[in-house]
This record gives C-alpha cells, structure tokens and sequence, in this order.
C-alpha cells in the first residue's frame, strides 16, 4: 500500500474555492480503481491548513493516480490557492493492504 499525507496551508480568503476543489478531487480519486481511501480533514490548530491522507493499492496505482486528469487539474489549480508549499509524507508499504482495528479503543 501507498500511504500519502499531505499538508495544504491555504489562503485564508480563497478557503472557500479550495473547499469546492478539494470535494470535486476527493470524489474524482475515490473512484479510482486502485484507491483504497482518500480523506481531507481540516487542522484543529491552524484553520487555513488542510490535510489529506490517502492510500493507494500499490505502486502502480499511485502511478495511475498522477496520470489521471483529475490530478493534473488539481496540481494546475491548487497553486493559486495555496499559502505556501504543501509538505508530503509518502511511505510505501507493501505489506499492509489499508486501515485495521486499533487496539486500544473499542465501543462500550
């Protein structure tokens, strides 16, 4: 699997745009064939900062992911809107084939 986080400080007057594009590329990547998941959240502690972590089957579904047209818009559109350059962890591991239990934490 391919794990991908990525940290996106955004504008703070251009949130809303970013808002719209990260819905329509969350939905465009969710259906790819080779997408196990794919989340945006927004940080507690900076507002204007959004974080997106996304898992891909394997290499060559990564691979896919940044030929489709759906990334290049993203990756033509998002430097208007961002703040600063987004900071990325990207592990690849090859055992793992997404999300488990954790351990500690169950429902009463």
């Amino acid at each position: 699997m391919i794990l991908i986080v990525v940290k996106f400080p955004v504008r703070p007057e251009r949130a809303d745009e970013w808002t719209t594009l990260a819905g329509e590329y969350a939905r465009a990547v969710q259906a790819e064939e080779g997408n196990l998941f794919f989340e945006w959240s927004r940080s507690l502690d900076e507002p204007d900062t959004f974080v997106c972590v996304e898992g891909f089957r394997d290499a060559d579904a990564g691979a896919s992911h940044v030929g489709t047209d759906a990334f290049r818009g993203f990756v033509d559109r998002a430097p208007d809107l961002v703040a600063a350059q987004p900071q990325i962890i990207y592990v690849d591991a090859p055992d793992v084939s997404g999300w488990g239990p954790m351990g500690e934490i169950q429902p009463r």
